[in-house]
């Protein structure tokens, strides 16, 4: 008797389809992760303007300087609580591809939209930028979260 499957295995057995400007499935999960209130098309208008602004600035590809940025703020590590006797630690611990990608996601959104720029389309161009050249608060975020992973190097051997 087989097992039911998992929600993750039922995931991967759907058609994953890219975006419909560039073909690329990381951007679409990128504009699903944009959306609000289940308005797409907003959220396609705003990343497609933004690479727009990108192509405008630097004359090249904005799929590849969006790939590029994406693992620039990409984490490999983070401190997770873990409670020992009376004490909690923060536990250094290696990051899943998921989360990694859920974590560029929504650090990219969060300090995009914090931008002072005038649209959210040369809020998100100018915070894709700066993390393509390693700059900005997502690289910020990420060198924090980094820094805090190291500091607590000694309490490693509390992983789960």
């Amino acid at each position: 008797m087989s097992r039911r499957a998992s929600k993750k295995e039922k995931q991967n057995q759907k058609k994953l389809i890219g975006d419909s400007k560039y073909n690329s499935l990381l951007i679409a999960k990128f504009i699903n992760n944009m959306m609000k209130q289940g308005k797409k098309s907003t959220a396609e208008k705003v990343v497609y303007k933004a690479f727009d602004i990108i192509r405008e600035k630097t004359n090249e590809n904005p799929v590849e300087i969006f790939e590029k940025a994406f693992d620039n703020i990409r984490p490999t590590v983070e401190v997770r609580s873990r409670r020992v006797g009376g004490a909690t630690y923060q536990v250094p611990v290696e990051i899943r591809p998921e989360r990694k990608q859920a974590l560029v996601f929504r650090w990219l959104r969060e300090y995009a939209l914090a931008r002072k720029e005038k649209s959210a389309a040369a809020k998100l161009a100018g915070e894709i930028l700066d993390a393509y050249n390693n700059t900005g608060a997502c690289i910020k975020k990420k060198n924090d979260v980094f820094k805090m992973a190291e500091a607590n190097k000694a309490f490693a051997h509390y992983k789960w």
